[in-house]
């Protein structure tokens, strides 16, 4: 990952709705969300997701596609792991330092998905 795309993924997810919504499709996985289950989830606006979904896709940490008539939102892991990738590439000297056991997530608005 280039230093211009790491800056550009990282000021997408420097605002708490557009990280909220990131994680929330990563946790979704591969298959996604659409976008009225994201709003729900989250309780926010119809309008105001649109323009935080674009801020994610724009950055390259999020596609879409349409199915029927909704929209499936869904988090591009490549771009996530290429970011944490770049983060920690020279990290403690070249030796591993990634935890041993994920840390649990921060509090978030979200409900959980069934």
């Amino acid at each position: 990952m280039e230093k211009t795309d790491a800056v550009a993924a990282l000021a997408a997810l420097a605002q708490d709705n557009r990280l909220d919504v990131f994680r929330l499709l990563v946790q979704a996985g591969v298959e996604g969300l659409t976008a009225g289950a994201v709003a729900e989830a989250l309780g926010l606006a119809p309008n105001t997701l649109t323009f935080h979904f674009d801020r994610l896709r724009m950055a390259g940490l999020a596609t879409v596609r349409r199915e029927g008539r909704s929209m499936i939102y869904a988090a591009r892991f490549e771009t996530m792991n290429a970011l944490v990738g770049f983060l920690t590439e020279n990290c403690c000297g070249g030796a591993s330092c990634a935890p041993a056991k994920p840390a649990k997530p921060a509090g978030t608005r979200s409900k959980m998905l069934a």
